[in-house]
């Protein structure tokens, strides 16, 4: 995610608060390193960001920590315009290591309505590649 986040271009037109859930991440990141201080492939991921990009060199040296509970994050899809989606973080008992993240839309709202949009394009793009696929074979 960090990757996504600090070097592709779309997350910042994606993300209404790139800012925001940049800073996140980062944090994120530092709990990360706090559990793992010598994990090699961290150190590697921080180098790489670090020597890209500004605001993570910035973000990194302010050691702010963040671990994700429960919130919304608002999107701007390229296909489907604005989408506010609400999040819980649910972390296995036994295995902090890994977070399970929950995300979910009002019922009736535009969100929930660009959603199934979404959906229902998927939905058709794999019946034509399904159906494209088997056209090939034969």
């Amino acid at each position: 995610m960090a990757r996504y986040i600090f070097l592709n271009d779309a997350a910042r037109d994606l993300y209404v608060d790139w800012p925001g859930t940049a800073r996140e991440i980062v944090g994120m990141l530092h709990l990360y390193a706090s559990h793992h201080p010598h994990d090699p492939r961290l150190a590697q991921l921080v180098g790489d960001l670090s020597d890209s990009d500004r605001d993570f060199r910035r973000w990194w040296a302010d050691h702010d920590v963040y671990q994700p509970r429960y919130g919304s994050k608002r999107y701007h899809h390229p296909l489907v315009g604005d989408l506010t989606l609400g999040f819980e973080a649910f972390m296995p008992m036994g295995d902090p290591d890994q977070t399970l993240g929950l995300y979910t839309v009002e019922p009736g709202s535009p969100s929930e309505k660009a959603l199934r949009m979404l959906a229902g394009r998927t939905a058709d793009n794999a019946h034509i590649s399904a159906a494209g696929a088997a056209k090939h074979e034969q």
